[in-house]
């Protein structure tokens, strides 16, 4: 645990590759040579988009999308926007939706009806961190990096006020 200003690490850089390598292969063996296309939530999960497609032994179809429901608070307003579409179509297709964190279930719910309305074959989440314990909506997290219960955190990609997304690790941001 490294601790710098009103930061405190909670998730190491090596744990972080370790289990991104560990869920690689998972989604690797779990579609097999089915068609998938992985949707990359923008902006958090980029980074964690990146390296787990890495490390993966199959090729997806690659897609952005983009919601908004935070804005430059440290909670969600409750409402969620769709700001950038995917380009690909998912109809007949299974869906892989990556996100950095899922907490409240909202944007995931949101995402998942929306696959589900445009006719993906399947829709599963993946998610680096996942709060269940702060889940309003019925949303399952298929595939999860770090279970975490408690805390606001940055870095990986995650931010506060788009700052702190390039730190190697995962921070709890603390006023």
């Amino acid at each position: 645990m490294t601790k710098t200003a009103n930061l405190t690490e909670v998730i190491g850089r090596e744990a972080i590759h370790a289990r991104v390598t560990e869920l690689g292969r998972e989604l690797s063996a779990f579609y097999g040579h089915e068609p998938v296309v992985a949707v990359c939530v923008l902006k958090g999960a980029f980074i964690f988009f990146s390296d787990l497609v890495r490390a993966m032994d199959i090729e997806p179809e690659i897609d952005f999308l983009r919601l908004a429901s935070y804005g430059s608070e440290t909670s969600s307003s409750g409402n969620v926007f769709l700001t950038k579409d995917l380009e690909l179509e998912v109809e007949g297709k299974h869906v892989l939706i990556v996100e950095d964190i899922v907490d409240t279930g909202r944007s995931m719910e949101y995402l998942v009806k929306l696959m589900e309305r445009r006719g993906a074959r399947t829709v599963r989440i993946c998610a680096l961190i996942d709060k269940a314990e702060r889940r309003q909506r019925e949303v399952r997290v298929d595939f999860v990096g770090f279970p975490l219960p408690k805390g606001f955190v940055v870095g990986y990609g995650l931010d506060h006020a788009e700052r702190y997304r390039g730190l190697p690790a995962v921070y709890e941001l603390k006023p």
